[in-house]
């Protein structure tokens, strides 16, 4: 049986579809976090250790929208990769990563097996 080097076009419009749905929750969590650290509040008769509890949040908070950003720039990635007919192939062995994988986390570009390996080293 001959191997398969890439997904049919209605597989790979399931991905999509399944990439643009996170990628518009993620886009929404972003959006709130901004919001979130862009309202700053500042009365004057904050005491210092609820100012230290608002910079700790306020440093997590960042931590999170960066995360998200990241998050969303791979999604971005991985809706390149359909348009150009490169989604789903391993970048280190050039097989296709497994349908399961994909559907768990869309912007993978590198099977269970590769990710495990490229860890090690």
């Amino acid at each position: 049986m001959e191997q398969k080097t890439r997904y049919s076009d209605e597989e790979l419009q399931e991905f999509k579809e399944i990439i643009l749905e996170k990628l518009a929750k993620a886009q929404h969590e972003y959006d709130n976090l901004m919001a979130e650290l862009g309202s700053d509040d500042h009365e004057t008769t904050f005491k210092a250790l609820e100012e230290g509890a608002s910079t700790l949040g306020k440093e997590a908070s960042t931590r999170m929208a960066e995360r998200q950003a990241k998050f969303i720039q791979h999604l971005k990635a991985a809706l390149m990769r359909i348009e150009n007919g490169t989604y789903g192939i391993d970048r280190a062995t050039g097989q296709l990563i497994p349908k399961e994988r994909l559907r768990a986390v869309p912007h993978a570009t590198l099977s269970i097996d590769q990710k495990i390996a490229e860890k090690k080293h």
